[in-house]
């Protein structure tokens, strides 16, 4: 994130990914899958954490410069921003199940950043953002479907 400036940057989401005890099976996919991403300049990852909430609810943080064997994500580490404070933690973890792992990913939309940019010199300012489930919409796209039989 050096050397970018406040008018040059793109949306940033995150996502936290639960992995329910006992049912994590880390294969390497979804590090190829997020350097893949980093590689095509469609993100930039500011930070990653792994969260471990114990059966009795305490939550340990780890930050991925904090992990030893990095692998292929050694190469996003050093660029990481350490952006989630102690509260940011507790609010993500109050969602998690005891017992699961979660992952949380931050990043910022590079493809969006040049749209943003002249957003914000034309005067504009993000007033809302949101996601769209997928279950949501394919239950919209199921419904639609279903109304579509119905109606024949």
């Amino acid at each position: 994130m050096a050397g970018t400036t406040l008018d040059e940057l793109g949306p940033v989401d995150y996502v936290v990914v639960e992995f329910p005890a006992g049912t994590s099976n880390f294969t390497g996919e979804m590090a190829d899958e997020l350097l893949g991403l980093v590689d095509a300049g469609t993100i930039r990852v500011i930070d990653v954490l792994i969260l471990t909430k114990d059966e009795d609810g305490s939550v340990e943080a780890t930050e991925l410069s904090d992990i030893a064997e990095l692998g292929p994500l050694q190469a996003i580490e050093a660029q990481l921003a350490e952006l989630l404070a102690e509260d940011d933690v507790i609010n993500l973890a109050a969602a998690m199940d005891p017992g699961s792992t979660a992952g949380v990913l931050i990043w910022e939309n590079l493809w969006a950043a040049p749209f943003a940019a002249a957003a914000r010199r034309a005067g504009g300012q993000l007033i809302a953002d949101g996601r769209i489930p997928i279950q949501a919409i394919i239950a919209s796209i199921e419904a639609d479907e279903d109304a579509l039989t119905d109606g024949e």
